[in-house]
């Protein structure tokens, strides 16, 4: 196993077992959180606060470093491309999050716990991914 593999799982299972511990994989609290003219629930913005410290750390970290850990150079994302692809996906996740109440990293780490509900969720997120896939293969099979 490569060191980007291992450093990969170890980054997983930290964040599987901070969204389990959190009880972020619970889709009642998600729902909770989302619901702002209700009974509303503020763990998760704390959770999400307590990403954002050491997040900005490792940012001003890589900046500093020539190379990351696990690569040969760095690879930073860029913020200029926001098109109408990033932005109906985004809308659609969000839609997807609010009536499920699960996202991608809490409905692999709620494997553990729930496993039929999100093997279900899994099983959907992977018809959709699937769809897209095809819809936009297609599309581009057409311009050919």
């Amino acid at each position: 196993m490569t060191r980007e593999n291992v450093l990969a799982l170890l980054s997983g299972v930290f964040f599987g077992a901070g969204l389990a511990i959190s009880g972020m994989i619970d889709p009642a609290r998600v729902r909770a959180f989302l619901d702002v003219t209700g009974n509303w629930d503020p763990t998760l913005a704390f959770v999400m606060g307590g990403a954002l410290l050491p997040m900005a750390v490792a940012w001003r970290v890589l900046k500093r470093r020539r190379n990351p850990l696990a690569s040969n150079s760095p690879s930073l994302p860029s913020t200029s491309d926001i098109d109408w692809r990033l932005i109906s996906g985004a809308a659609i996740f969000g839609i997807g999050w609010g009536l499920g109440g699960i996202c991608p990293g809490p409905g692999i780490a709620a494997l553990a716990v729930h496993p039929r509900s999100a093997l279900l969720f899994l099983l959907a997120m992977a018809a959709g991914m699937g769809l897209h896939k095809l819809a936009f293969s297609a599309r581009s099979l057409s311009r050919a």
